[in-house]
């Protein structure tokens, strides 16, 4: 995500326009050997999570080049979706409330990455399913665009698990739940 929060259309120029945004692929000027590495760690197979705009995005262009994902279209896509109930795309599934999303993180399965998704992840931090953010902050800023965090976000502490800086300035952070959000005072008691 930028600076700002914004995580809209990193990726390239086309890849998500909607409402007028104008600065798609905003995160290819940072690419460098640590922020692909890292890429290929978040791109480790497993289980996905997505919003039906993010899949449609990933539903076009993964199935054709799956070199680049090993093991992408192994790998089952859940899609939280009130519109799509089918999909072409080997191992995808539909589901349509949070009650859904919750039973499934409950479950044994394998652990769940989200990747995009912005509507579905708030969703997700709104109601407590959040368990882990790996998060890459770029140096950019970008005013207006899909956010990660909205106001309806559940409170909640997280501690730092790791952390790294790229050449070009790229926050690679890993956050893990901590808790309750702890509150004191900074400075001398005031009587």
């Amino acid at each position: 995500m930028s600076l700002d929060g914004v995580m809209q259309a990193p990726g390239g120029p086309e890849e998500d326009t909607s409402d007028g945004f104008k600065f798609g692929g905003w995160s290819a000027p940072y690419a460098d050997e640590v922020t692909g590495k890292v890429m290929q760690q978040q791109m480790a197979p497993t289980d996905l999570l997505l919003g039906r705009k993010t899949f449609e995005i990933f539903e076009s262009y993964w199935p054709k080049h799956a070199s680049f994902w090993p093991g992408i279209n192994e790998s089952t896509k859940y899609v939280l979706s009130n519109t799509r109930k089918k999909s072409d795309w080997e191992n995808t599934e539909f589901l349509t409330t949070v009650a859904d999303i919750k039973k499934l993180k409950n479950s044994d399965g394998a652990d769940l990455k989200v990747w995009g998704s912005s509507k579905l992840a708030q969703l997700l931090l709104k109601h407590d399913l959040v368990d882990e953010l790996w998060l890459k902050i770029y140096p950019v800023l970008l005013g207006k665009g899909k956010r990660l965090f909205d106001d309806d976000a559940f409170p909640a502490a997280l501690t730092l698990t790791g952390s790294e800086v790229s050449p070009g300035g790229v926050i690679i952070a890993y956050y893990k739940r901590a808790g309750e959000v702890k509150t004191g005072r900074m400075g001398p008691e005031i009587s």
